[in-house]
């Protein structure tokens, strides 16, 4: 493919889980891609780099959501931007500031950018289903579950209705206000705008360092024998009782819905879109983890309590899907594959 022929695509916060697969899919389909960390000479967040320039032309650029401008020159001659770097630490001590001011202004920052450089047809924003479960649902009693679509929104209310706001909530309240506010500034200037909304992520990504979400959502959620009393463990028991189970997506079909949406002409995708491709809870996933890895002494019984046997709230894709997008990966076996164990086993969370 010649130089004149290929397009370029932006994607924010490379050295991260879902901007690294996402990367290497853009590569892979004949983008030239230019990327953004903070610090491009951190070898140890950034070693992939080397192995994903062989597939293609890719570009890093020293860039920081707290800068404004200091995206210009990476989205600058882009055909698309996917805005993928936001802050997440779960353990952040001030979350008010760290998470939810630096994440919405970090968005409008690399928004106008955008908007600077002229050529940017789409900008896919990666939102997060925290953006959309956050509010007090329960199934209605009678076995039926609560479905929620991209016209439900997590309730800003409840998320703030603690003494103080918890690094999750900040997280959850940034996501909707980020959404939102960059929604207002792609109008003001014309610019087209998607979000995505993915639930929790799996799959193998070429990432050398593992976020929290792989580390939460892989070995450490059922793949191990001390599958009890760990913080990873209590914190996913906590999702599953309050948001009616948990939620995922492979990062391919993730990565494979935000170029979509990217590209796709007519008709023109609009507003949001919920990317979840199985709602199931913890004992599901245990079940079948335990008969598919038997080495790895799963213990259903060490879950506890109190947890459901099958989601009583649902995410719907179905907007997504109306739209001609199809998973791949529909069940904990195809997301829970030896590739993924196998990544696992590369990053140092499973060691046999």
């Amino acid at each position: 493919m010649s130089a004149v022929e290929r397009k370029t695509a932006c994607v924010t916060g490379g050295s991260g889980y879902i901007a690294s697969a996402l990367i290497k899919m853009l590569l892979q389909k004949g983008y030239a891609v230019k990327t953004t960390v903070r610090n491009p000479d951190d070898m140890e967040k950034n070693s992939h780099f080397k192995e994903l320039q062989a597939l293609g032309p890719l570009k890093i650029f020293r860039a920081d959501l707290e800068e404004e401008g200091s995206f210009d020159e990476a989205v600058a001659g882009c055909d698309y931007a996917f805005l993928v770097a936001a802050p997440m630490n779960l353990k952040s001590q001030n979350p008010e500031k760290e998470l939810l001011e630096a994440g919405v202004q970090g968005t409008l920052n690399v928004l106008r950018s955008c908007v600077k450089a002229g050529t940017v047809k789409r900008v896919i924003l990666t939102s997060s289903a925290a953006a959309v479960s956050g509010q007090p649902l329960q199934g209605d009693g009678n076995g039926s579950s609560h479905v929620l679509d991209e016209s439900s929104w997590s309730d800003l209310d409840y998320l703030r209705s603690t003494n103080g706001i918890s690094p999750a909530q900040a997280y959850a309240i940034a996501k909707v206000l980020s959404e939102k506010e960059a929604s207002k500034l792609a109008e003001e200037n014309g610019i087209s705008l998607v979000a995505v909304c993915p639930v929790a992520t799996v799959g193998a990504s070429p990432a050398p360092v593992a976020n929290e979400s792989v580390a939460n959502y892989l070995v450490r959620t059922h793949v191990s024998d001390s599958i009890s009393g760990n913080e990873e463990i209590n914190t996913l028991r906590m999702i599953d009782q309050y948001s009616g189970g948990l939620k995922l997506v492979h990062v391919d079909d993730l990565c494979r819905a935000e170029i979509f949406l990217a590209e796709k002409a007519s008709p023109s995708p609009s507003g949001r879109y919920i990317c979840c491709a199985l709602n199931t809870t913890m004992r599901q996933i245990a079940r079948s983890l335990a008969a598919k890895y038997p080495h790895h002494n799963v213990d259903i019984d060490a879950l506890g309590g109190g947890l459901p046997e099958k989601p009583t709230i649902l995410l719907s894709s179905e907007k997504l899907t109306s739209e001609g997008f199809e998973f791949m990966y529909k069940t904990v076996d195809e997301m829970y594959d030896d590739a993924f164990v196998e990544y696992g086993m590369a990053l140092g969370i499973l060691h046999y």
